[in-house]
């Protein structure tokens, strides 16, 4: 253990606090920062920012101000391991710090002038990237520990009171359902697993009911159907679905991300109001197992990689059935569309909604942009409307689908997005959306592969194989 984190260490006692075990580690590229919320015995938010392996930090009892005329304490406190800036949850009430813990936002930090490596300074000028906190800042050193908290006038100087700000950047969740979720985890949740370097907390949590599946089972899901499925990721913008308190619990559909790993690429573009938006893609293994960690359990994906934008080269159709059809109609449904797509020489590969449909996909190499694509997709719907009106709708409208599929053509749309090939779906029980072979169609039900079969199905020939050949 490092003299920086023996302080941290010797305050906590790790088989009583789900907090990480304080070890020296320094991030390969920009420096991170958090601001903690932090309801102990005094309500407080917490600064910490990345230097020399650790995370230096400030207790600061009113927050952050966006006002540059207000001058906030900030009392220097033990340096925390980096890992710490992924803490959100409760620290037992005997135990030190004890009290709930959210995560209020989370970035990166550039000093704006030269700080000695040892921090022995009086007082520094920084840049913070969060989410929340923009901007110049200052912290001045006046009296031992004692420090003062200053926003710069910039552009972001604002006059926002941060105590109308109480979601958690990172789950969505206030004090309270953080502190309540807290109760339904049981002493072994306390256990920490690293997997590919990426620390896993709550590895043991429920999130599966029936069958009963861990979040450390997703992790390991994961992990080794990477290979296969991050192809169908690569260099694409991703949404996720976040599920951090178990499938009974509250989700949330993540677009912005907040990356905890250099595995995540981020890409500034303007919506349309015009507006900059931060849009992120998965680089590698690391990138998708850190946002596993992050409680994100189902990804869906864009039309269009990052290279060519504008250029959508996967069309997505889902035939979704009415509740009341049978299997063999909706089987029907998928021979019917793959038949229109053959006879426009569109090689399709299918594969499992993991939910109550089909999914087809078309990959696409003749140039069209995002309307013309959409255009197509809609005219290929339409075409099976036309051919077998009483089968099928092309209209998203639930009380046009009553005895019909409804073709989904809709995804085809600049900035849609569709769930990902083996990606695990949050329904009420753990299936995956799972590529399969045109033959397997009479076979397979699309909710019926869970993840025990999926990695059993990667071993096999993929039915996939040459889906980026055509």
């Amino acid at each position: 253990m490092t003299n920086e984190l023996n302080e941290y260490n010797a305050k906590r006692n790790f088989k009583k606090t789900n907090e990480p075990l304080g070890k020296k580690k320094k991030s390969p590229s920009k420096l991170k920062f958090v601001v903690q919320h932090h309801m102990a015995r005094k309500d407080h938010y917490d600064l910490r920012l990345e230097w020399n392996g650790v995370l230096k930090s400030w207790a600061v009892p009113k927050g952050p101000s966006y006002n540059s005329n207000d001058k906030r304490l900030a009392i220097q406190v033990e340096d925390h391991p980096i890992s710490y800036r992924n803490f959100e949850g409760t620290i037992p009430k005997k135990e030190y710090g004890g009290g709930t813990v959210m995560i209020w936002d989370q970035g990166y930090w550039e000093p704006m002038e030269k700080i000695p490596k040892s921090f022995k300074t009086k007082m520094f000028k920084f840049i913070l990237k969060g989410k929340r906190l923009k901007g110049k800042w200052t912290l001045i050193n006046f009296k031992d520990n004692n420090w003062l908290l200053i926003k710069e006038k910039d552009e972001y100087q604002e006059f926002k009171d941060i105590k109308l700000i109480n979601r958690s950047i990172k789950t969505n969740r206030t004090m309270q359902e953080i502190a309540n979720s807290k109760k339904n985890k049981t002493t072994t949740s306390r256990k920490k697993s690293i997997v590919d370097d990426i620390p896993i907390s709550n590895p043991n949590k429920v999130i599966f009911t029936k069958p009963q599946i861990t979040k450390m089972d997703i992790v390991m899901y994961y992990h080794q159907i990477a290979t296969k499925m991050l192809p169908y990721l690569n260099r694409r913008f991703i949404s996720t679905i976040r599920c951090p308190d178990g499938i009974k619990g509250k989700k949330f559909f993540v677009k912005h991300l907040n990356p905890q790993n250099d595995g995540i690429g981020k890409i500034i573009l303007k919506n349309a109001k015009k507006q900059k938006e931060d849009y992120y893609f998965i680089k590698d293994k690391e990138g998708l197992i850190s946002e596993v960690q992050m409680n994100s359990f189902e990804f869906h994906t864009w039309g269009s990689t990052i290279d060519k934008l504008e250029k959508p080269d996967i069309m997505v159709f889902d035939l979704d059935p009415d509740e009341k059809l049978g299997i063999n109609k909706l089987r029907e449904g998928v021979k019917d569309l793959k038949c229109i797509l053959d006879k426009l020489k569109l090689k399709s590969y299918l594969k499992t909604s993991g939910g109550k449909g089909f999914h087809i996909l078309v990959p696409i190499n003749i140039k069209m942009n995002w309307t013309e694509f959409r255009q197509t997709a809609k005219n290929i719907a339409l075409l099976m409307v036309k051919n077998w009106p009483d089968k099928y709708t092309s209209n998203i409208r639930k009380n046009k689908r009553k005895g019909k599929i409804f073709i989904d053509w809709i995804r085809n749309t600049r900035s849609s997005t569709s769930v990902a090939p083996y990606s695990i779906r949050l329904r009420q029980k753990c299936t995956v959306s799972m590529p399969i072979s045109w033959k397997e169609l009479d076979k397979i039900k699309p909710d019926e592969i869970g993840i025990e079969e999926a990695i059993k199905r990667i071993k096999r020939k993929d039915p996939w194989e040459d889906f980026f050949q055509n």
